[in-house]
């Protein structure tokens, strides 16, 4: 399951290193306001819907935003900067979607299906995003941390919502919980990436609710689903 863009607590949100921004306030040499630093995140996030980040330089930024390369280092100190920042917005608006599960629900099952859908959803909304963070994120020290930090954030909260729930912990007796908790949050990952890259048998979204679900209800409470 996507918990890991939807599993969340609030008091995980903070984000730190990388994260850091300037006050947004503030006007730039040339008299521009914080529209300018959406229009950037908006033309970044089109541009990676036909290019790879890689292959997307700055000024291919500055044209599509049609703003100027001071205005940009105003808000943005490279492109990492930019990606991490919607990468940050991705996540964010997957956290709610968690909140039933998470509150340790009499049906885990149900409140599961909902948080996979959910994040199947969001991939399938965010994939250009999404997609060049997992293929880019061991390229540069900066979305590294960025990622690793979010993605033990999501652990972080399965495990909460495992040890709150005596079922699941009745299940991991003698279990390593953060250790099973990491695995089905990267596998969520992955799976979750190839649908968003169109890979069979993921790019259907019923295979791929299904798929997770059983593997996590199997997982946490023994299989819980239904057919």
């Amino acid at each position: 399951m996507y918990i890991q863009l939807c599993g969340y607590a609030p008091a995980m949100a903070k984000s730190s290193g990388p994260a850091a921004r300037r006050p947004h306030g503030r006007r730039s040499a040339d008299g521009d306001t914080t529209d300018l630093r959406e229009a950037i995140l908006a033309a970044t996030a089109g541009l990676l819907a036909d290019r790879q980040f890689g292959d997307l330089a700055v000024g291919d930024i500055l044209t599509a935003a049609g703003v100027s390369r001071g205005s940009f280092y105003f808000y943005f100190d490279s492109k990492h900067d930019v990606l991490a920042e919607l990468v940050r917005r991705a996540v964010a608006r997957g956290h709610d979607a968690a909140a039933p599960w998470l509150a340790v629900p009499a049906d885990p099952a149900a409140a599961l299906r909902t948080g996979i859908t959910a994040g199947a959803q969001l991939w399938r909304q965010s994939a250009p995003v999404l997609r060049a963070i997992v293929e880019n994120w061991r390229t540069d020290p900066r979305l590294e941390a960025l990622w690793t930090e979010q993605m033990q954030t999501f652990t972080d909260a399965t495990v909460a919502q495992i040890n709150a729930d005596p079922r699941a912990r009745q299940r991991l007796a003698g279990q390593d919980i953060p250790a099973l908790a990491s695995a089905l949050t990267w596998l969520g990952e992955r799976l979750y990436y190839l649908a968003a890259t169109g890979a069979p048998p993921f790019d259907d979204q019923d295979t791929l609710v299904a798929t997770l679900l059983h593997i996590w209800t199997t997982a946490l409470y023994e299989d819980t689903s239904t057919p």
